[in-house]
């Protein structure tokens, strides 16, 4: 079996490169620079006519959407328990990474690109605003989620890196994530595990390169 990751820094390409990584799959990755609109380019619009990572070249076939890469690597590699075991509760991690994909990707994207919810002139800190109140209303849900516990189920999963992810994104606006400490203390037991460090390397360099290329 053959798998490229098409992957971009600070996208939540990191999840699928955490999930394959935890489970010790031989993998290549493809580095994209979203600044010059490298997802834009024929050749990616074919893979991926949503102009968006990740994407998991999987024997030649492109499989897009993070949820459905999330469950194909938890699927194909089950040693590495990135999905709970019991059903039902694989069914609330399925649940979970709809919840980050569907309401906190987007509200991380009212801070990250205003224009895209109102192209009025002037509008920018109002989508912000908004988008802020929205993600701190996630927070809170997430932080009562994580209460007392280590991880979101009863071991370290896949939708644990995703939530990561959205967090840290999160302190990438520079936002005051001070009152959620279980969501903060989460955060720091995920980014300790070595395949996120890995990926944290990899980006660093990836970073750079792009920046010495600019």
């Amino acid at each position: 079996m053959k798998l490229t990751l098409y992957y971009a820094p600070m996208t939540c390409a990191l999840v699928p490169y955490v999930a394959l990584t935890e489970a010790g799959a031989p993998f290549e990755v493809e580095n994209l620079n979203t600044r010059t609109n490298a997802h834009r380019t024929p050749e990616f619009l074919a893979l991926n006519p949503k102009h968006k990572v990740p994407v998991l070249i999987i024997d030649g076939e492109p499989l897009t959407e993070n949820v459905a890469i999330q469950l194909w690597i938890a699927r194909t590699f089950p040693h590495a328990r990135l999905l709970p075991a019991d059903p039902g509760a694989e069914i609330k991690a399925i649940s979970v990474m709809s919840w980050i994909t569907s309401t906190i990707h987007p509200h991380l994207t009212h801070n990250q690109r205003p224009e895209n919810h109102c192209d009025m002139p002037g509008s920018e800190e109002a989508v912000r605003r908004v988008g802020r109140r929205l993600l701190f209303e996630d927070f809170a849900i997430a932080d009562a989620m994580l209460s007392g516990r280590d991880w979101l189920f009863e071991h370290f999963t896949t939708a644990d890196t995703y939530f990561y992810w959205a967090f840290r994104r999160a302190l990438s606006f520079k936002l005051d994530l001070s009152r959620f400490e279980h969501c903060t203390a989460h955060f720091d037991r995920v980014q300790q595990r070595p395949s996120v460090q890995k990926v944290l390397a990899h980006e660093k360099q990836v970073l750079d390169t792009f920046a010495r290329a600019a």
